[in-house]
């Protein structure tokens, strides 16, 4: 199969309809494609070696938009006192993502998480009518254990949210050998962006969790915020309770799955 192109500058936002072909995608990455043209079925790139960006179009339209909610709800014990179901989330704007960004991204961590390491990915949106599109998957540079990974060289990802014009979203990362919550340290790190950009979120995948296998979660506000902007400790360590008696953060609402969102993986390792 030849390496196909599309233009990087055309897939800035996932509401374009139709990509022009100039992206290069190197013929050494595996590359599977269901359909001649871009727009005329599903096209996936997936790559076994670093490269600076690949792709990945979808046209699913069996689906319609899924809304992540709180059935079924799996709190592990550790964050039962500290998690609880959306209750925030009425003055926040609408997100969207694409049903197999989660899917991709387990790829991409399949040997981190083959080897009990965690990994971690940072979300890019584009804003239009209303609403945030997740239309970038950025794996950066980054160092990982069995129960947290922290990104390198952050410059990097800010150069290529700024390049696209992108907001930073939140990020997604994986508990290969956990379940499904909110570390004291993913606290942090989910206030951090959270700060920027109420909307953002913090996905976690935890593929041996046998009740739920992902989640996607927010600080509550002002309640988990004010938690954490007042603490100064690292590492693993508990929280107070929050003053207003809520949650510190909480499952999210108004995040919705969207079948037909075009989105890319920017890989900034420098080895898999």
């Amino acid at each position: 199969m030849s390496s196909r192109r599309y233009d990087t500058n055309a897939w800035r936002c996932g509401t374009h309809s139709t990509p022009s072909k100039s992206m290069y995608v190197d013929a050494q990455q595996a590359v599977h494609c269901q359909a001649t043209e871009p727009d005329a079925g599903s096209c996936a790139v997936k790559h076994h070696f670093p490269s600076p960006i690949v792709s990945w179009i979808e046209d699913l339209s069996s689906f319609g938009n899924v809304s992540f909610g709180p059935d079924t709800e799996y709190v592990d014990e550790q964050a039962r006192a500290s998690m609880g179901q959306s209750s925030t989330s009425s003055n926040l704007h609408d997100m969207q993502i694409s049903v197999r960004l989660t899917d991709e991204f387990m790829e991409l961590a399949k040997e981190n998480t083959s080897n009990n390491l965690e990994t971690c990915g940072i979300l890019g949106a584009s804003f239009r009518d209303g609403t945030y599109f997740v239309t970038m998957l950025i794996i950066p540079k980054q160092e990982g254990t069995a129960h947290s990974c922290q990104a390198v060289n952050e410059e990097e990802i800010h150069a290529v949210l700024s390049e696209q014009s992108l907001y930073p979203a939140g990020w997604i990362h994986t508990h290969p050998s956990q379940t499904c919550f909110l570390s004291s340290i993913d606290l942090h790190t989910q206030y951090s962006y959270q700060v920027m950009l109420p909307e953002a979120v913090a996905i976690v995948v935890a593929p041996t969790d046998p009740t739920r296998s992902y989640g996607i979660f927010r600080l509550t506000d002002p309640g988990g915020m004010e938690v954490l902007r007042g603490c100064d400790e690292s590492g693993f360590h508990t929280h107070r309770e929050t003053t207003d008696g809520s949650p510190i953060y909480e499952t999210c609402s108004k995040v919705h799955f969207n079948p037909n969102l075009r989105f890319e993986i920017v890989d900034l390792r420098s080895g898999v």
